[in-house]
């Protein structure tokens, strides 16, 4: 440990210091290609452009006969008499009214079934276009409009050409391009899945930061067999194993993934949470934190204790290491505190981990586990994690700076709305990274 280390020695400004360590935290962390992820592809919207493009030419059908009508109602009489004549007197081979209730059936037929339902099927549309047409020819062959004015010819033909021209739009732009982007999705969600062996069906979770207090992993290219220390014997210890290094893939999967990061929010001091989706695990939070001390210092605090954690952080009420299982792996049961207010209640985590570190950062992964020691109570309610954990970066020309990231997976289970867990994490994350800059001061001044 740096003992000695002056902690407000800067080797350059804040922004520069970012710059460096989000280059860094790309180049340095050089992955063998079985563990590069393809991007994934982003979260499809709740409407399409194209669907949302032909609601609006829906609309402007509705709009634009109803400007034609009110035209017509002005051209021989007031507006008022006009109306009189046509609604309350209405007569079927006189009348403009009916055409104007037939674009209003068009419009609310067609945004109940492609904006409201979502619906992926001609069926609507066949119908508001049968009923249009046949309702025009019958118009045309029985009334007396052509008589009255041009708008005798115009009405008509308008709304007869404007309903085809909807139903020409969905079919061959709503509906081909909706199944078109549904068949890449599913395309890259697949070639993800085969790139990515090692991602499997897990549920999500939130108990992230509690990290195993394990020692340094050996280098990149440490034997299957975890070096001369505790090896894991037992085929339950073998699990575990397995488990810390899907866990790890992952986790360094997405760090390779920067540039795929979605921005979500920052606090005043310059944190960032993103968001990233990944195959079978749904919604991803990262947090991203420069830290003004060594990576060591961070290393120690948040990865190798553990278990005092609780002292400082009050995100965390029980940090307890159930199983060590080798030198890299470990088995921890955590209770975190409650959240946004006391609307989202304390959860307990049985989680496994694995420490390593590959060059110039330190990592700490983990995912959800079964313990014999820790079955479900009925005190807390049994969160899951997905792969996730912490990742403190060193800064290859300033050893008095480092980069802290957070990978947080989470699924807090029972029955809250997704708005507030998403909401609740995000804040978790920042109030975490307060307590630690807090205990990270504390140590400074016990050096001095």
């Amino acid at each position: 440990m740096p003992g000695g280390t002056d902690y407000n020695e800067f080797g350059g400004s804040l922004p520069a210091i970012a710059s460096l360590n989000a280059s860094y935290s790309q180049a340095s962390l050089s992955l063998p290609s079985p563990y590069f992820l393809p991007s994934p592809p982003e979260k499809r919207k709740a409407i399409s452009d194209v669907r949302r493009t032909f609601c609006l030419f829906v609309t402007f059908d509705l709009l634009f006969i109803s400007l034609l009508w009110i035209i017509e109602l002005n051209i021989n009489k007031s507006i008022w008499q006009s109306l009189e004549n046509e609604v309350i007197q209405y007569n079927f081979k006189t009348s403009f009214f009916d055409i104007f209730l037939l674009a209003l059936f068009r419009f609310l037929c067609l945004q109940i079934g492609y904006a409201a339902a979502r619906l992926r099927h001609w069926w609507v549309i066949a119908i508001t276009t049968l009923v249009t047409s046949a309702f025009l020819i019958a118009k045309v062959i029985i009334s007396e409009l052509f008589n009255k004015n041009a708008f005798g010819y115009v009405l008509p033909i308008t709304s007869f050409v404007v309903a085809w021209l909807e139903t020409w739009f969905l079919d061959f732009k709503v509906l081909t391009q909706e199944a078109e982007d549904e068949r890449m999705y599913l395309a890259a969600v697949n070639a993800a899945c085969e790139r990515a062996p090692m991602i499997y069906p897990r549920a999500v979770s939130d108990g992230q930061f509690y990290s195993p207090p394990e020692s340094l992993a050996g280098s990149d290219e440490e034997p299957d067999e975890e070096g001369m220390g505790r090896k894991a014997v037992t085929a339950q210890e073998k699990e575990y194993v397995r488990q810390g290094r899907e866990a790890m893939a992952v986790v360094e999967q997405i760090l390779a993934q920067e540039e795929n990061w979605k921005f979500e929010k920052n606090n005043d001091i310059g944190d960032s949470v993103y968001t990233l989706e990944i195959p079978f695990h749904g919604k991803t939070f990262i947090l991203k934190a420069f830290m003004q001390c060594p990576a060591e210092l961070v290393y120690q605090e948040v990865i190798l204790q553990p278990e005092k954690m609780v002292q400082w952080n009050r995100t965390v009420s029980v940090c307890q290491i159930l199983q060590r299982v080798d030198d890299n792996t470990l088995v921890s049961y955590d209770v975190s505190a409650g959240a946004a207010g006391g609307v989202v209640s304390a959860r307990d985590f049985v989680n496994v981990r694995r420490v390593e570190r590959k060059r110039d950062c330190y990592i700490s992964a983990g995912m959800a586990t079964n313990h014999d020691s820790k079955p479900p109570h009925s005190r807390y309610v049994r969160g899951e994690n997905g792969p996730g954990g912490f990742i403190v970066l060193k800064s290859n020309s300033n050893p008095s700076v480092c980069t802290f990231i957070w990978v947080l997976n989470t699924d807090l289970k029972g029955r809250l709305p997704r708005y507030l867990i998403h909401q609740s994490l995000a804040a978790t994350m920042f109030e975490f990274m307060t307590h630690l800059r807090q205990r990270i001061a504390e140590l400074r001044a016990s050096f001095r």
